[in-house]
Parts: C-alpha cells; sequence; structure tokens
C-alpha cells in the first residue's frame, strides 16, 4: 500500500468516489488529490486533497485538507491515516505552519493531533467555507487545525497500513430477477414451458 499524487487518469475514478461517499467536489480539480493505491493489485483504496485559500499577501494564505475518504472495504487498514499524513507532508513541503480540516467527523482527526478551532478563531476565508460546509453537511461540522510539526501517526495505523487488505465482500454475486427489474410471480417468458 502507498500513497501518490493523482493523476489525470484518477479524475473519474475520484469523481465516482466522491459521489458514492457523498463529499463536496467544491473547486475540483484532480490534481490537488493524493490517492492511497494498493501496490499488488492497483486498486485504489482512499484519497484526500488540498485546497488553498488565497489571503491578501502569501503569508495570509491558508490551506484545508478536505474530500478525504476511504472506501468502505478499505476502511479500519490505515488508509486515512496515510491520506491524511501525506496532506499534511505536503503542506509543511509547501511552507504552511498550520493545516485545517471543517469536519463532521472530528474525533477521528483528533487521534493525529487536530485540536477544535472556535468558529471566531478561523481565518476569514474559512469560516466561510464552514458555513458552506455546514449547509452541504448539516450544522455539526467544526473546524480544527494542526500544526504541521504537530502531526503524530499512531502504530496502529502504520502496522494496519503494512499490510492492508480490503474486505472481502460478502457474497452479493447471486443474482435475482428482481435485480433486472424483474417480478418472477407475474412475469412471463417467451419460451416458458409451463413447468
Amino acid at each position: 500500500m502507498y500513497v501518490r499524487d493523482a493523476k489525470n487518469r484518477d479524475e473519474a475514478w475520484l469523481l465516482d468516489a466522491i459521489e458514492r461517499l457523498g463529499l463536496d467536489d467544491v473547486a475540483f480539480r484532480s490534481r490537488d488529490y493524493v490517492i492511497a493505491v494498493d501496490e499488488e493489485s492497483g486498486d485504489r483504496a482512499g484519497f484526500g486533497r488540498l485546497r488553498l485559500h488565497r489571503g491578501g499577501e502569501e503569508a495570509e494564505n491558508r490551506i484545508e485538507l478536505t474530500g478525504i475518504g476511504v472506501l468502505p472495504e478499505w476502511r479500519g487498514r490505515g488508509v486515512g491515516a496515510h491520506v491524511v499524513e501525506r496532506l499534511v507532508d505536503t503542506a509543511a513541503a509547501d511552507r504552511f505552519e498550520t493545516v485545517y480540516v471543517l469536519t463532521d467527523q472530528p474525533e477521528y482527526l483528533t487521534q493525529f493531533g487536530f485540536e477544535e478551532v472556535d468558529t471566531d478563531d478561523l481565518p476569514e476565508a474559512l469560516s466561510d467555507r464552514l458555513a458552506e460546509k455546514r449547509e452541504f453537511l448539516g450544522g455539526d461540522v467544526v473546524g480544527l487545525q494542526l500544526a504541521v510539526d504537530d502531526f503524530e501517526m499512531p502504530d496502529r495505523f502504520r502496522e494496519a497500513f503494512k499490510k492492508a487488505e480490503p474486505a472481502d465482500a460478502a457474497d452479493d454475486t447471486t443474482e435475482s430477477p428482481e435485480d433486472f427489474g424483474i417480478d418472477p410471480d407475474s412475469a412471463t417468458y417467451k419460451y416458458d414451458t409451463g413447468r
């Protein structure tokens, strides 16, 4: 398992995964994303992005981690943790000292060192974005921040990621007539033999 920058060819997959997981795709640009990939199968497991919010001067620019998602069959395997780590590392390499997240699931991110920020203390661009996200996700969205040097990866996520495999899907391969819109009690067939 590894995390890499998204490529143009990932765009359709990203848009489909974002829609399936019910995430927002505001100002979507595939090049802003990173993707977790299984090195053996090549299957994509999770993703996330950095979104730049420009201020008046470069010193006022803020960076937001957003659109973080893990496909259901890959959850609990450290994929999301490694996506977040890669995003924080990228922000640090781009000379940001603090990263922000606006989320309805703060408990997941606090285990990495993120701390809640009062709405009044959020930078202006992010407080505007918070209002948008609350409208999209509901009122439970809060702002979190993290000094990039304070990111902590719990060991359990490192170990899980090293041997990550997708969960076995339940045996849903059996198709029924209903899957094709057929009512088996009332359907007639062209070659019905009466049996």
